[in-house]
């Protein structure tokens, strides 16, 4: 038994849980509604304040969607309830980062300023040397996260370019002269 997907998820309360045909999940929180098709082999029931996920054999594919299906729906829950949240960090001189609207600006060493639109419920914010981004969906927060670093990577030997806020960079030597 997977030890993730016996685990029952709690719901809290003023969150709703409406679990349609063909496993269409739909979680309504104070922060907002979040839909997702969970796959048709699970079996998902709502037992009071909980729900529960159960699968109908032991095959592999059954197994591996097992905690998946769970974690899936328990991140939705907590989406809506608290919201996720991540955090940037802009390392290097004269990289900076700028809000306009929904548009976030970034200034990387590059001859030209990169600009990204917020995607659709996700919303960031600029801190002098920091971007938070902010979301119901735990998903498209992190992607959003991953492609704002994917711009400028931090590099090994001085450190510069953006990171996340809990990431350690591994610091190499620059070259050494001859003697």
């Amino acid at each position: 038994m997977s030890r993730i997907g016996k685990m029952p998820i709690a719901i809290p309360v003023g969150v709703s849980v409406d679990i349609a045909e063909n496993n269409l999940v739909t979680v309504k929180g104070p922060k907002g509604t979040l839909t997702r098709v969970i796959a048709p082999e699970m079996e998902i029931k709502q037992e009071g304040a909980e729900l529960v996920v159960n699968r109908p054999n032991d095959l592999k594919r059954n197994k591996s969607l097992h905690g998946l299906t769970r974690t899936l729906i328990n991140n939705m829950v907590v989406g809506v309830t608290k919201g996720y949240e991540e955090t940037l960090e802009i390392n290097g001189v004269g990289y900076k980062a700028a809000k306009e609207g929904k548009t976030l600006v970034l200034n990387l060493g590059y001859s030209h300023p990169i600009k990204m639109t917020d995607p659709d419920g996700i919303e960031s914010t600029v801190d002098n040397n920091k971007i938070v981004i902010k979301g119901i969906d735990k998903e498209k927060v992190g992607q959003y996260a991953a492609e704002i670093r994917d711009k400028r990577r931090p590099e090994p030997y001085k450190g510069k370019g953006i990171k996340y806020a809990e990431e350690v960079i591994r610091r190499k030597a620059g070259k050494t002269g001859k003697k």
